[in-house]
């Protein structure tokens, strides 16, 4: 029932855009009717009069002159195995936003590593540590944590001295695994924390932890290691 709602909306959306647009009078519309929004993108739709704006990570549909905007999931019926292209367009957003944001995540190889996994975690986050066990069991995986200290200020504490640790992924297994901290733990030098958090927030995360497979898509919180192991085949 949804599905076909959405369909109508659209339908009655395209009646009233104007044939003729472009991207650029999108672009100078949005910014001068939202100045403060960071405009990242314009794309024309396979649809006649229809653009796609992301701003901020987020994904919207307009016309033109802005006289409508759509915001929710846009479907495409035209094939026999329908396609959400909001859905798809914002994993493919939180993908490139996750790959050019590596530097600010501990990397641990496993195995080969030609899996990937992106994390956000706590360091006193229970269902983090339990999320540990489970990544202890697999192989052949690439895990990059983004460390989000949201709980309490010790969270705080805790990832500056993993982060400033000489070897980052293991101070991490060792906080995970053992409740163990580098001896003489340095807690001063430059962290990504704040950058960490911005990320979260542009993909909506208020919990930890918090798993993104690397085409972007976020595959829940906890998961145990067989149903990661499920999500990571789906992939291929």
């Amino acid at each position: 029932m949804f599905k076909r709602l959405a369909s109508v909306v659209c339908a009655v959306l395209l009646m009233a855009i104007p044939a003729q647009a472009n991207e650029g009078n999108v672009r100078k519309a949005f910014e001068a009717r939202f100045p403060t929004m960071k405009v990242e993108s314009i794309t024309r739709m396979p649809f006649p009069g229809l653009y796609e704006v992301v701003f901020d990570g987020q994904v919207i549909y307009t016309d033109e002159k802005l006289t409508y905007l759509m915001s929710g999931n846009l479907f495409d019926l035209r094939s026999t195995q329908e396609r959400n292209l909001t859905r798809e367009r914002r994993d493919q957003i939180a993908s490139g936003a996750l790959v050019g944001a590596q530097g600010n995540a501990i990397k641990r190889v496993k195995g080969n590593g030609k899996r990937v996994v992106y994390t956000f975690e706590d360091p006193n986050c229970g269902y983090c540590k339990e999320l540990q066990k489970e990544l202890n069991k697999m192989t052949d995986i690439t895990v990059y944590t983004f460390l989000l200290p949201i709980l309490s200020p010790d969270s705080a504490e805790k990832s500056k001295a993993v982060w400033c640790a000489r070897d980052r992924g293991k101070a991490w297994d060792d906080l995970m695994n053992k409740a163990s901290l580098p001896a003489n733990a340095v807690k001063t030098c430059a962290t990504p924390l704040e950058d960490n958090q911005r990320l979260a927030q542009r993909f909506g995360v208020r919990g930890t932890p918090a798993i993104f497979l690397a085409n972007g898509q976020q595959v829940g919180g906890y998961l145990p290691a067989d149903k990661l192991e499920q999500a990571l085949t789906a992939l291929r």
